[in-house]
């Protein structure tokens, strides 16, 4: 049962953060209590902004003795509602914003580690390990307002998952805050350490339902000396799993991305997004934007993608394609892909679904969700995109154009529930990369096993018994 928040503990927990480190204006507070969707929104009497570990942990204690409810924010980029308090006039949570621990407090070149706090947005750790002729691999549409504490809480993907694997991969060290105050320093850049439980997973995708993130250490991996990009045309799904099959078997581990995307989100992004223009003088029905990267001569690179796309080509499983011939082109490629989901949201409202199954199922699911999707609405619009190389596609469904949006909106729990079904039977999961949040949490308790539904609770119990970390996110109450 939470507290209502005194006077007295809202002077206490100002006093920890000092006059810069609060604030109870409605409008600074107004873009961290909303998902961009808007999907979510709520409310909190104030915002803290800690400067320093040792204050988030003076928070959290003041907090936990008193039963107040705590809600970790990164950069509110979240798609499943994760960062947002609840609106309880009885029981209101403090917003806990990472925005102020921003500092990179090491980059070891040597040891190919850069040790980050919670609040630095990742393109600044992309730039300075770039700076150091390193490469922090994590990449996602977000990057530019993004923060890497809260990519470790959701476990982000992105675009690079394919090669470098999820954020999982690429932690060594965390650095966290637990419920009762306590610090957990575990920013050591070892990778080997065999001394008992790998506690830093536990944090690792747990949303800020177990502590605060405050700090990490995160692996570096060599800047490739070379890169090339091409946008392709198939005819469908099953033919980009074929390629994507003798991608790899061709191009082996210079391989880094493999999206895939119908016609109807080019077709979307051109008639929404500035700037943008379509690479090909003929219309297809499905695309594929790859990438490979290595240590190569940039012109040993460019004859090897050249060579597959030709071999390809003549083998009739791709229709055409092209290559960007500079940075400027390459950009260009990828923000067709990168503004997908802006783009459909100027479209009308949409019903979205990050699902994963095994990379060989990823066209029968594509078919079998879209089939389902148009015979329950008809002039449904599926928009199913995303990273074909790991399995994991965004399946957002557009509302018909001659549709009220409430209308299609309010079949969103029928909708995602059966295309989390067909997921899930495929030998797929119903959240991919956007976490639990407060939207999935009756779908967790739907299609998780009991006995991990089990541990799950007795974690939180065991490092939370007072509930106080994001309350209802992940595990419902």
């Amino acid at each position: 049962m939470f507290s209502r928040l005194d006077n007295s503990t809202l002077s206490e927990l100002k006093g920890i953060v000092g006059s810069a480190g609060w604030s109870d204006d409605s409008e600074v507070i107004a873009p961290h209590i909303s998902e961009w969707r808007g999907l979510f929104s709520g409310s909190t009497p104030i915002m803290l902004m800690p400067d320093t570990t040792g204050e988030v942990a003076a928070i959290l204690r003041c907090c936990n003795e008193r039963g107040i409810g705590i809600v970790p924010q990164g950069g509110n980029t979240g798609l499943a509602g994760g960062a947002i308090p609840h609106s309880k006039p009885d029981a209101p949570e403090i917003l806990l914003s990472a925005s102020r621990l921003n500092r990179i407090r090491e980059l070891d070149a040597e040891n190919f580690t850069l040790t980050a706090e919670a609040g630095c947005v990742l393109a600044t750790l992309q730039q300075a390990a770039a700076a150091a002729d390193r490469l922090f691999p994590l990449s996602l549409a977000a990057e530019g307002s993004c923060q890497i504490g809260g990519n470790i809480s959701t476990n982000a993907g992105g675009t690079n998952v394919m090669r470098y694997g999820n954020v999982r991969e690429s932690v060594l060290g965390l650095e966290v805050v637990l419920p009762n105050g306590r610090i957990v320093d575990g920013l050591r850049g070892l990778r080997k350490d065999n001394t008992g439980y790998d506690l830093k997973q536990l944090f690792i995708g747990a949303e800020g339902t177990l502590g605060f993130i405050t700090a990490a250490v995160c692996k570096l991996f060599p800047l490739p000396r070379s890169s090339a990009t091409a946008l392709l045309a198939v005819d469908e799904p099953r033919a980009a799993v074929d390629l994507f099959t003798r991608a790899q078997l061709s191009l082996g581990d210079e391989l880094i991305a493999f999206e895939i995307f119908p016609r109807l989100a080019l077709d979307m992004v051109l008639a929404h997004i500035d700037g943008c223009r379509d690479p090909f003088d003929k219309a297809w029905d499905w695309y594929l934007l790859i990438e490979i990267a290595g240590v190569r001569d940039q012109a040993d690179t460019d004859q090897n993608l050249t060579g597959f796309l030709d071999a390809s080509l003549a083998a009739g499983v791709v229709r055409d394609g092209v290559i960007a011939q500079s940075g400027t082109q390459r950009a260009d490629l990828w923000r067709l892909r990168h503004s997908i989901s802006e783009a459909q949201r100027h479209a009308g409202a949409s019903i979205k679904n990050d699902i994963s199954v095994p990379v060989a199922r990823v066209a029968q699911f594509i078919d079998e969700a879209a089939s389902y999707a148009a015979q329950r609405v008809t002039g449904v619009r599926p928009v199913a995109f995303g990273h074909l190389g790991d399995g994991n596609i965004h399946f957002n469904l557009s509302q018909p154009e001659a549709m009220p949006s409430q209308e299609f909106l309010d079949l969103w729990d029928e909708i995602t529930a059966a295309i989390h079904t067909i997921a899930v039977q495929l030998g797929g999961s119903f959240s991919a990369e956007h976490g639990i949040g407060a939207l999935k949490t009756g779908e967790l308790v739907r299609l998780r096993s009991e006995v991990e539904l089990d541990l799950m609770r007795a974690i939180k119990q065991a490092v939370d018994p007072r509930g106080i970390m994001n309350p209802g996110k992940v595990l419902e109450r």
